[in-house]
Parts: C-alpha cells; structure tokens; sequence
C-alpha cells in the first residue's frame, strides 16, 4: 500500500523559527496628542475623593464658596502691589491645606497655568523697548535707536525694573485667580454650584448652556477615546503621520456631524419632558451657624486684604 501522509509532515528536522519583528509600534505625534488631549480631559473632571474629605471648605455651604470666588478675584484685580498679593497666597495655602487637598497636584496645575497664562504672555513687557525705566540687565546693543510706528526701539535693549515688577505683578494675579478657583471647584460638586448660582440670580440660559457643556464635553472625550481604541484595534503597527492627520480630519467632521444629531435629539427630548426657558432647583436649607462664621471670617479676612 502506498504511502500517502504527506512529505513535509515526514521531515524531523525542526523548522526555523518565524522572525519577529524587534522593533515596537510606531505611534505618531497625531495619535500621542489624541491620547494626551483625553487624559487631561479625564484628569480636569473633579475626583470624587477630593469631594468626599471631611476638609474645611467641603464643609461650607456652596453659596458662601460662590460669595467667596467672586469677592477674592475681585480683591485680586484690585490690589497693585506684589506683598498684598503674597498675602492672598499664602492665605489660600492654609485654605487648601485645611480642605485636605493634595497640595503638589493642586499647585502643580496653578503654577502650570500661571506660568504660561501669566508669566510667559507677560514676559515681553519687561523690555524697555516695551515698558520704559531703570534697566537693571541688559540683553543686546544695537548701532543706533529705530522707530516702527508706535514703537520706539532704543539702541540699549535691557529689563527695566518696572517691567519686572509689572510682570510678577501679572503672574501673581494669575496663581491667585486660578488657586481661589480651584480650590472652589475642587470642594464644591457641579450640581451644588449650579443651585447656588440660580440663588445667586444667574440667568436660567447661563445655567443651561453651562450645564450642557459640562455635560458633554466628558461625553466628547469619551467618544474620541472609543474612535480611538477602534482605530488602535484594528491595525497591528501605528500609521504613519500623514495616515493619521487623514483619520482626524475624517473623525473631526464625524464628530461635528454627530454634535449636531446629540443637539437637536437633546433639544427634541428635552421638549417632550415640558421643558421651559426656567429651572427649578431644590435642595439646599437654612443655612447653618457653621456656614455664617465661616463667612464672616472669609469677609474679614478679605475686607483686611483690601484696606492694607
């Protein structure tokens, strides 16, 4: 009888192994700014831990947080001198402290933000040729002076010492606006801040609209994210730059497409349920003794902020 098992499954010498590839997926720059984009997305939604500590500020009622926010900035704006607004950080150091928030996340997103929203934007005006005065260092020496318009370029360029107190007055302004709003937004769940803007009388379509944005931008995350992950699934190696410019291109007039649908089904359902141009909020009581010495403090201490 003849042999009919196949030859190759006959050999006893061992095949070669396949060959791998060493190399790792390559990711583009496009793909590496989707997935950063996202991450600080979910990162800036408020944790719920933050929320939940038996701190200080979690403690006090929403409506003298809101009082608080807008009578801080003000004094911020207000004062033009950099020690009254030392004064204020420090001050709202021993707030975040005494709410139990993590301070090196906490001050690592200021000084970010201040940095770059302050310090940088603010940068250019230490220059004589933009703020004039004593200059304290000098950076270049040109020939001779020049005139462009408005501007008067000396032949000396140099920072002046009104331009750097002019900038760390910028800067300070910045850190303390941001770390009197954080540290509201991270004591003070979104709800809660809504009911206490309509006591505050904010008009019902300020409410809505920020309600909605809120809203959606974590379900606009959440979507690329998933368009992501698909697209990730789907390919073994990450495409080149040009490949993925095309995909965001082709993803973002999805998503603006998909906006438009999400809006006018919300606006539909949100008809059907007898919706009006008004809120209704319910919730919040009489206010405690705890909530009123709390806000008489933070009025002082405000009030002695602005006469020093």
């Amino acid at each position: 009888m003849a042999n009919k098992i196949p030859s190759f499954l006959l050999d006893r010498s061992s095949p070669a192994p396949p060959k791998r590839d060493s190399g790792r997926a390559r990711i583009s720059f496009v793909e590496k700014g989707i997935n950063h984009l996202v991450g600080v997305i979910k990162r800036g939604y408020i944790p719920s831990e933050t929320l939940s500590k038996n701190g200080l500020f979690q403690k006090i009622d929403p409506r003298i947080k809101i009082l608080f926010l807008i009578f801080f900035i003000l004094i911020v704006s207000l004062k033009k001198d950099l020690l009254s607004e030392l004064y204020v950080s420090i001050f709202v150091f021993i707030l975040v402290l005494l709410s139990r928030l993590k301070v090196v996340t906490f001050y690592r997103r200021v000084l970010l933000f201040g940095f770059i929203f302050g310090f940088l934007i603010a940068l250019p005006s230490a220059f004589n040729f933009v703020t004039r005065g004593e200059v304290i260092l000098r950076v270049a020496t040109l020939s001779r002076s020049y005139d462009f318009w408005i501007y008067h370029v000396p032949a000396t360029i140099g920072i002046t010492k009104e331009g750097v107190l002019g900038v760390g007055m910028l800067t300070m302004r910045v850190i303390n606006s941001l770390s009197v709003s954080f540290l509201v937004l991270y004591t003070t769940p979104f709800p809660q801040m809504v009911k206490a803007l309509k006591i505050l009388k904010v008009p019902d379509t300020f409410l809505i609209i920020i309600s909605l944005c809120y809203k959606y931008i974590f379900i606009f995350a959440k979507t690329i994210e998933d368009m992501y992950l698909a697209k990730r699934a789907k390919i073994l190696k990450g495409d080149d730059n040009r490949k993925a410019r095309e995909w965001t291109v082709g993803r973002l007039a999805l998503i603006f497409r998909k906006t438009q649908l999400r809006c006018e089904e919300v606006f539909r359902a949100m008809l059907g349920r007898g919706f009006s141009d008004s809120i209704k909020l319910y919730g919040f009581g009489k206010m405690r003794a705890m909530d009123w010495a709390s806000g008489a403090i933070l009025f002082s201490v405000g009030l002695l902020f602005l006469l020093m």
